[in-house]
């Protein structure tokens, strides 16, 4: 009932889009999301608060490496 929290595993189109991680320089702020290669357009997916949620995140879209932006 209790058990270890499954994360299911989600996909997206890895041939236009590319996993991005936005930061804010002023408050530190961390969304992730997915950034269309050919028209730049930004879709968040959630809030990142700790290191964990990013693990979170990356894992459930199988996503070894995630760039950040400014």
């Amino acid at each position: 009932m209790f058990g270890k929290k499954r994360i299911q595993r989600a996909d997206y189109d890895r041939e236009n889009w590319r996993p991005v991680l936005k930061c804010s320089i002023c408050n530190g702020e961390q969304v992730a999301g997915f950034k269309n290669i050919h028209t730049g357009e930004f879709k968040e997916e959630c809030l990142i608060q700790s290191s964990s949620e990013l693990e979170e995140f990356k894992q459930k879209y199988g996503i070894s490496e995630i760039t950040k932006e400014y």
